[in-house]
């Protein structure tokens, strides 16, 4: 006997879903790359028209103010072979491509994980919505990018963005979670408003945890923009790509050094912001 089996397209669902939205959501798309494009183009605009060592110099007083001589002195030692190996530019770009993926995930994920922080109902939505974004492969997130903002820079940074909020959510979320309630009832004693409560009380207290939640947001951002490379993102992305499809072992090595460099950089340099706020 013949056994039937019945089974959903879920990939023809989610193509009509994808078309539906391109055919009726074309102008907010539009919109948004060109918020993206504006924000994208004013960090490289700062980051790139100093000259490079005045930018490792920058880059290394950062470090020592924030971090320590330690961490100035591979900075400046770090940049400074960037600089040699001549991608200090493709560098500078995905730095760019960073900074604006974090900033726009911060914009999102910050008040989203307050607003779970005060319902359970909000944070019982979003707890499985985050799970699944983040046990889903990096690679998937470039498909509706390509699709609703075709190739560059801009369907880059919105898989960034996208790959890197969930941590944005969730320690903002659990910090404001764990303020004392001690602190709590104090404020309401001395008569707080739910605001002044968020922003006095409830805010500074579980600063530490989201500026834990700021250096992961960094980390997956830096990783998934060198993902984005492949979908022409630019930066050290584009650099490793090359030095595999065309068996390019030395630019392959030194745009994962490049990589590396700047990894520790901004990790060190927010590790320690983390701990003075």
């Amino acid at each position: 006997m013949m056994q039937l089996r019945e089974h959903i397209n879920i990939g023809g669902a989610f193509e009509a879903v994808i078309n539906w939205l391109m055919a009726n959501m074309s102008p907010v798309f539009d919109a948004i790359s060109t918020g993206v494009r504006a924000v994208l183009d004013a960090f490289n605009a700062v980051l790139s028209f100093p000259p490079p060592l005045v930018m490792t110099g920058l880059f290394a007083l950062i470090a020592w103010r924030m971090a320590g001589r330690w961490v100035a002195g591979f900075t400046l030692f770090g940049f400074l072979l960037i600089e040699v190996m001549g991608l200090w530019a493709a560098t500078m770009a995905t730095l760019g491509l960073v900074l604006t993926s974090v900033i726009i995930s911060m914009g999102i994920g910050i008040p989203l994980g307050i607003w779970a922080s005060k319902s359970d109902l909000v944070e019982q939505v979003v707890r499985p919505i985050l799970d699944f974004m983040q046990t889903l492969p990096a690679f998937v997130y470039l498909i509706p990018a390509v699709l609703f903002f075709r190739l560059g820079p801009v369907p880059g940074v919105v898989a960034t963005l996208i790959f890197s909020l969930p941590p944005a959510v969730r320690l903002t979320n659990l910090g404001i979670r764990q303020v004392p309630r001690e602190i709590k009832e104090a404020a309401r004693a001395f008569g707080a408003t739910p605001r002044q409560m968020l922003f006095k009380a409830e805010l500074p207290v579980a600063m530490p945890t989201i500026m834990a939640g700021v250096n992961q947001t960094i980390m997956l951002a830096l990783s998934m923009v060198v993902i984005a490379g492949m979908i022409g993102a630019g930066g050290l992305g584009n650099e490793v790509l090359k030095g595999i499809t065309q068996l390019k072992i030395d630019l392959g090595f030194e745009s994962g050094i490049a990589i590396v460099i700047l990894a520790i950089f901004l990790d060190r340099v927010t590790q320690a912001l983390g701990r003075t706020v």
